[in-house]
């Protein structure tokens, strides 16, 4: 049995019940620690996740997703960017320079401009195409070799030439925490980051860490598995 099949649709439900939750947590975390939900954007991620699951977060009122490859959004979103004008959709996994025209064409913001060389790409074609998503840097605030993103310490120098040189619309900070470390510090850090370089945007969080994330002052937090349950695989 897929997951949208079976009684009154079962995966549709759970869509709309775990949207919620993720939600209610949201607003209560915030509550605790002074700050309005307002201020938190919930990407809800539905990578790997069919159309039909988007359209039950749709139907509850969820208007901002995230995907992780251009080619499964290209072939998931299209449509429903022009049935629900106001949907906003996030590149939230690594771009590869050769689809840079394809991410800038769908995705509204991406949040993984990591190197350079994607820098150059992605001000070349928003050059060609006039449409001008908006852009965080991912940092790679553990410092991990086999990890994405610009280390901390060169985040401000990464910044200015892509504000300065290539007129890049960078409004934010994005990270992903080691596994293996506890994600407060690595928030905290992404925080002050964003505070010292005047960067409004910052995301952190994902469905195991958000509350977390929201305390230490996320504006967007990534929400995958708590909303639209595990991953489907085929089968082997």
């Amino acid at each position: 049995m897929t997951p949208t099949q079976g009684t009154d649709h079962p995966h549709a439900d759970s869509v709309t019940t775990r949207l919620a939750g993720v939600r209610r947590s949201i607003a209560e975390t915030g509550a605790s620690c002074g700050r309005d939900s307002s201020a938190v954007t919930l990407v809800a991620v539905s990578k790997t996740h069919p159309a039909d699951a988007v359209e039950e977060a749709l139907a509850a009122g969820q208007r901002v997703f995230g995907e992780n490859r251009v080619q499964e959004a290209r072939g998931k979103f299209p449509d429903l960017k022009a049935r629900f004008p106001d949907l906003e959709l996030h590149l939230i996994g690594p771009l590869q320079t050769n689809k840079v025209k394809d991410a800038v064409a769908l995705f509204d913001v991406i949040q993984t401009l990591d190197r350079p060389r994607l820098a150059e790409a992605l001000a070349e074609e928003m050059a060609k195409s006039g449409r001008r998503p908006r852009c965080l840097i991912e940092v790679n605030t553990g410092e991990e070799p086999q990890k994405a993103g610009i280390p901390p310490a060169e985040v401000e120098a990464f910044l200015a030439d892509c504000r300065d040189r290539l007129g890049l619309p960078v409004t934010g900070l994005m990270c992903i925490p080691p596994v293996d470390e506890e994600p407060a510090m690595h928030f905290a850090l992404l925080a002050e980051m964003a505070r010292r370089l005047g960067l409004a945007e910052i995301s952190m969080g994902m469905s195991g860490d958000f509350e977390t994330a929201v305390r230490f002052g996320a504006t967007h937090v990534r929400v995958g598995t708590a909303i639209f349950g595990s991953r489907p695989y085929p089968a082997a």
